[in-house]
């Protein structure tokens, strides 16, 4: 599978751009801010439906324009597949396969595999909880449709059992009974995501380590700790145990909404301890391994996006991450990087076909 072509209207910088794409590799080469990054995230929009960088998507508009078209053509076993997405400001956002709207975003998750290397993968490492969680969540939801449904369930049930907390906080009151009900809607949904999000990061784990060791050639231990309040036990019981505290928090203070992953360098936190090219490495290996592991769960080779991630790597780590794109396991490859001559001969030395855009 790959990309063969993408069309911009209205969509960040760009007010009517056309690419064509080679098969192997593309590279977009040029001054910061000159639009190479939104190429990039025009390209995940089409398999996410969203931006990767900006949450606010009337903010993808063109300035001082209304609407913005992303219309990208990817061949896809041998057949031509369109996908459009597309957003009027005062109005819902569009995604379209061949001229049809989805009904549910959420159905066209894992239609086009993706992974995205970008220096905005830092948050992994900086930010909270949440961060985390939506990664685990995404590389398991490209190919796992039931399991996206399920999140989609827990946080709706979720939602609904925190309005009920407060609902009983404001009238003074307090109904068994209803909270049962939702005790119990949580923890059937909830007690499947945590035994999946287990069993993936039990898979993922050893596919991480070996792009660790590969990228930076040393055998530095790292590790993946999945930190859940679920291993103390059972998520009904956790919520009968908590029900006074929930009710003085009107919120629901446990479940696999509280679910974090411990990132670990040498049994050290790599985000007190990790230097950045350590944790630049750490995080390129991690979505390595998410590529790899979409991979062998989709049967097709993701579409891979490095977004400027030459910067601040030694030139033995470039290399190793070359050595390790330049076989038949990658398919197609997006890169943008400010330094063309770099560029240039880093895909040189692949022996594989390219393409450069100079923006």
């Amino acid at each position: 599978m790959y990309l063969k072509k993408i069309s911009l209207f209205n969509y960040k910088n760009f007010s009517d751009a056309d690419f064509d794409f080679d098969s192997k590799i593309n590279c977009f080469v040029g001054r910061n801010g000159i639009g190479k990054t939104n190429v990039l995230d025009a390209i995940y929009h089409l398999a996410y439906g969203k931006s990767y960088f900006n949450p606010l998507a009337v903010q993808n508009i063109r300035h001082g324009e209304e609407f913005f078209v992303i219309d990208g053509t990817f061949d896809k076993q041998q057949r031509d597949e369109q996908i459009v997405c597309s957003l009027r400001k005062g109005q819902k956002k569009i995604l379209k396969r061949n001229g049809k709207p989805y009904d549910k975003f959420s159905d066209h998750i894992g239609f086009i595999p993706l992974v995205i290397i970008s220096p905005a993968d830092r948050d992994l490492i900086v930010e909270g909880s949440e961060t985390r969680r939506k990664f685990i969540d995404s590389v398991i939801s490209q190919s796992d449709a039931l399991y996206l449904q399920s999140l989609i369930q827990y946080q709706k049930v979720l939602a609904q059992r925190n309005a009920l907390l407060k609902y009983f906080a404001l009238n003074h009151v307090f109904e068994t009974d209803t909270l049962n009900i939702y005790n119990a809607q949580i923890d059937a949904v909830g007690q499947k995501i945590y035994e999946k999000r287990k069993s993936f990061l039990a898979d993922f784990t050893p596919i991480f380590n070996r792009h660790h060791e590969a990228i930076t050639g040393s055998g530095e231990a790292v590790q993946l700790i999945y930190e859940s309040q679920l291993h103390e036990g059972q998520l009904l019981q956790l919520l009968e145990q908590n029900i006074n505290r929930d009710r003085m928090l009107h919120y629901t203070s446990v479940g696999i909404h509280r679910d974090d992953l411990s990132f670990e360098l040498g049994q050290h936190s790599i985000r007190k301890f990790g230097s950045q090219g350590q944790q630049k490495s750490f995080l390129i290996a991690l979505k390595l391994a998410q590529f790899e592991f979409v991979k062998q769960q989709s049967g097709e080779k993701p579409i891979l996006l490095f977004d400027d991630i030459f910067d601040k790597l030694d030139e033995t780590r470039v290399g190793k991450i070359v050595e390790m794109v330049n076989n038949d396991d990658f398919g197609q490859l997006f890169i943008s990087d400010t330094h063309p001559q770099r560029t240039e001969a880093i895909v040189k030395s692949t022996h594989q076909t390219y393409r450069i855009f100079n923006l």
